[in-house]
């Protein structure tokens, strides 16, 4: 069923964040198909649950699969890119600047030449039980109910190293001009811009893109479970302007 009213059908690519393949978007995906959008949710490289050899994934490893997706339809696309997923997503931009109508980071930004999520990790994979208490601490799992906790812990699958430990490698400033909007869950727009102002390394990206607007979502880290209506919205918004 078509409920966008009239406004353009899109093409959006969804990419899932850390331990997450593309059931992370179910509930999200659902509800912008209900729109009459052309949706595509990604299991990058190393999530498969059964992968016999994650440790030998790299951070181009999932760039080529969400350029893949890009690449897979005529219509440009609106990238959307949550927590961990924006070092991909970021190169994936710069290299098919053309293809790109807008981006959208849910609770992250794009990141800036040289980036890597963790220049020092060590060994094969980052299991999240290596993260879960920090996780809770910091309060990334507000709005979580105690089922979506115990399916997250069932269903997350270790990040392979690669793509921690990989830099970006950014060429094109063009991609500094794609339209992009940051959602902003854990923390509010401002404090997002605060932090970058701050000089916090992940949100560097805030004050280089040129063309970069920030709205809020009051939540967890995970919203595509605590709110996903309300994100499928802010998602549907930003690609009905595409």
């Amino acid at each position: 069923m078509d409920t966008t009213g009239g406004a353009a059908r899109a093409r959006i690519v969804l990419v899932p964040g850390f331990w997450l393949g593309a059931w992370a978007w179910d509930e999200v995906a659902a509800l912008l198909r209900e729109r009459g959008h052309d949706v595509t949710a990604l299991t990058l490289p190393g999530l498969e649950p059964d992968r016999a050899d994650r440790g030998s994934v790299r951070l181009d490893d999932h760039v080529a699969a969400i350029e893949a997706a890009i690449i897979a339809g005529e219509e440009p696309v609106v990238l959307v890119a949550h927590s961990g997923a924006a070092s991909p997503a970021t190169v994936a931009i710069d290299r098919n600047v053309d293809r790109i109508a807008r981006s959208v980071w849910v609770d992250t930004a794009p990141v800036v030449d040289g980036h890597a999520m963790d220049a020092s990790f060590e060994g094969d994979e980052m299991p999240l039980e290596a993260a879960w208490e920090d996780e809770l601490e910091q309060g990334s799992m507000q709005g979580l109910s105690d089922e979506q906790l115990d399916e997250f812990r069932e269903r997350a699958v270790p990040e392979p190293a690669g793509a921690v430990r990989d830099a970006a490698a950014l060429r094109d400033d063009r991609r500094l001009d794609v339209p992009a909007t940051i959602i902003c869950a854990a923390f509010s727009a401002a404090d997002y811009r605060s932090y970058a102002e701050q000089g916090v390394p992940f949100l560097a990206g805030v004050l280089e893109h040129r063309a970069l607007e920030l709205v809020d979502l009051p939540t967890g880290h995970w919203p595509m479970w605590s709110e996903p209506r309300a994100l499928a919205e802010r998602i549907a918004e930003v690609a009905e302007r595409a």
